[in-house]
């Protein structure tokens, strides 16, 4: 008998090149792109971003939760089951990623201390090096 897969846990999830990538990068104005793109986790990461700079937390808390649940479904389409590495590495990780992060900088500032704790805890095990990008400690 042969023995298929990864003996050490799931393989590492790699996500598709986000469509909306390239009119961020090319400096279009993030709600028009997630507008046009509205299954973008980049693009509500953005605003989300954008958003806590500029201290609007509640809409950075909107945005960013927003983002995290299309990333999901994103991250469910392309094989991941719930739990196993979703590398930094991988740009197009990235939209995922930092909508988990900007999600757990706004609950940090909303004082949602249980959402705080989730969202460190699934950062990190996705990639501990997306925790240390993101400032997620």
């Amino acid at each position: 008998m042969s023995v298929h897969g990864n003996l050490l846990g799931p393989e590492p999830t790699r996500l598709p090149v986000d469509p909306a990538a390239a009119a961020l990068a090319a400096g279009e104005d993030p709600a028009d792109v997630a507008a046009a793109n509205p299954a973008s986790s980049l693009a509500w990461a953005t605003l989300a971003e954008n958003a806590l700079a500029e201290k609007h937390t509640v809409a950075a808390y909107a945005y960013a939760r927003t983002g995290y649940h299309r990333g999901l479904d994103l991250l469910r389409r392309n094989g991941w089951k719930g739990f196993g590495p979703v590398p930094w590495a991988h740009e197009p990780n990235r939209g995922v990623l930092r909508a988990l992060g900007a999600l757990y900088r706004a609950a940090e500032a909303i004082g949602e201390t249980d959402e705080v704790e989730r969202l460190r805890t699934f950062i990190t095990e996705s990639d501990p090096e997306a925790a240390a990008a993101l400032g997620v400690s």
